[in-house]
């Protein structure tokens, strides 16, 4: 991913919180040079030892049948950002842009078929995203007929070995450019509001670091 210095975020907490809010990803993987692509939600986990991503496909994609890296691509808040927002617009001959936050983990999959391991994901998922919508449905080991849907996924798990961050934001602009802009989007959509707050975040972080 093309990551200018200025917009490469490292601190892990940001992924953390990126992963929290931005569950439903992006997984690529390439077979002979040909890139293939799936959405799906995941689970994330990052503790003492290391990060660990799980999901599942439907057995009918062929993707749980490759090898090699993969990539999964996990999508934060992004918006328009007008030129007329800076206060230099004119002096500067600013143009519009876009701001965004996005990660790439890259790693093996895992592939997963046994009945305990494909459970166990399904059951997390179904208690992570039930909560959110204000239900309880759950996955019954115990019934038979649940059991039986097991056999229609493959399950996945990935422990990336390498982190890509990249959260742009607007650091390449004067502190006055940065303030606008976000008072600009923080009336606006989910995602204006969201990387409102992220450049808010990042100029105040900033902001500190400067000081003696």
């Amino acid at each position: 991913m093309y990551t200018p210095p200025y917009f490469a975020e490292t601190d892990l907490i940001e992924l953390d919180r990126l992963a929290a809010a931005h569950p439903f990803a992006t997984l690529i993987t390439v077979v002979d040079g040909v890139p293939f692509v799936s959405h799906v939600p995941v689970l994330y986990r990052r503790g003492a030892d290391g990060i660990e991503i799980r999901g599942h496909w439907s057995r009918a994609n062929p993707q749980w049948r490759h090898t090699g890296e993969a990539t999964l691509i996990l999508h934060g808040p992004d918006a328009y950002v007008s030129p007329s927002w800076y206060p230099d617009k004119e002096s500067a001959a600013r143009v519009p842009t876009w701001n965004y936050a996005v990660a790439h983990l890259l790693g093996p999959l895992e592939i997963f078929e046994d009945e305990a391991s494909l459970a166990s994901v399904v059951s997390d998922l179904s208690e992570r995203f039930e909560a959110i919508v204000g239900k309880d449905w759950r996955f019954e080991f115990e019934r038979d007929d649940h059991r039986k849907q097991l056999r229609g996924i493959v399950g996945f798990r990935m422990v990336p070995q390498r982190i890509e961050l990249k959260f742009k934001l607007s650091q390449n602009h004067p502190t006055a450019n940065i303030e606008s802009v976000a008072s600009a989007l923080a009336d606006g959509s989910e995602d204006q509001r969201a990387i409102a707050a992220l450049m808010r975040a990042n100029l105040a972080q900033a902001n500190t670091g400067k000081q003696p």
